[in-house]
């Protein structure tokens, strides 16, 4: 069952259940921080917080087991592995982290800021190249 529709980024967070909180709470706090001085911003794009500018850059997710870090896949490419070697379950684009592991915050830091960089470098597409890239035509 997909999850209830929300209006706000601040709806989505007062919705987390206790047990979700803190993991979330802390990936926001780290993509905020990863976000300061830039275009990108926190917003709400398919009922999850995303941090975007024109298009999306990473976004945050909650499941019933879990929450996710989502970057696009062909960025999180040079990522996987080095995601994988916390112990993590690694999928495409993905960091899953289940509620009773921990935020793997330097990670998280290092794989945001990276994010950023390429942003900014002009990768805006969330798909892989060739497909949608933001810009209307």
């Amino acid at each position: 069952m997909p999850a209830p529709k929300v209006a706000s980024v601040e709806e989505f967070f007062a919705r987390l259940e206790p047990h979700q909180r803190p993991h979330l709470t802390r990936l926001r706090a780290l993509s905020l921080e990863g976000c300061e001085g830039t275009e990108i911003g926190e917003a709400l794009k398919f009922n999850f917080p995303a941090y975007a500018a024109r298009t999306m850059a990473w976004t945050l997710q909650s499941f019933k087991n879990h929450c996710a870090i989502r970057f696009p896949v062909v960025f999180f490419a040079d990522w996987r592995e080095k995601a994988a070697e916390t112990g993590l379950d690694v999928i495409e684009g993905s960091i899953k982290i289940r509620w009773d592991e921990e935020v793997p915050e330097t990670l998280i830091r290092e794989i945001i800021a990276a994010r950023v960089a390429d942003y900014q470098a002009g990768n805006t597409a969330w798909s892989v190249p060739g497909q949608y890239d933001g810009t209307k035509k």
